[in-house]
């Protein structure tokens, strides 16, 4: 994971599951951003949805001549890259992507959690 100028704590949305979120800023621009949905799986913050911007990386996504990105994991590994947006400004993105992991938690989580066999596991 690339240096964050501004990393907060995680907020705990419930039992077992957090919404990470770190970001850069450049004269104003947002070079780069993650934003992640994650669950505490056998002793471990495991990603279930990441969003993430990064224009000077071979391999981050640029939001600005992509789109927005949201990438879905299972079992550890990116399962599906899904294309969200038409390019826009990164401080769009990073807006959009953590309104869109708040109002879908619920979703999100379920899903993992029905991926991974998991009862009984989040508070949501």
């Amino acid at each position: 994971m690339p240096d964050y100028e501004i990393t907060p704590p995680p907020t705990r949305l419930a039992d077992r599951v957090q919404l990470r979120t770190a970001f850069s800023t450049e004269r104003g621009e947002v070079p780069r951003f993650l934003v992640q949905l994650e669950y505490w799986l056998d002793g471990e913050w495991q990603p279930v949805v990441r969003y993430d911007h990064d224009r000077d990386t071979e391999m981050g996504h640029d939001v600005t001549e992509e789109g927005l990105h949201r990438d879905v994991y299972r079992d550890g590994v990116k399962l599906q890259d899904d294309e969200v947006t038409p390019p826009i400004p990164a401080d769009e993105g990073f807006e959009y992507a953590e309104e869109d992991l708040r109002e879908n938690v619920e979703d999100y989580v379920k899903r993992f959690e029905r991926w991974h066999d998991i009862r009984n596991g989040s508070d949501l």
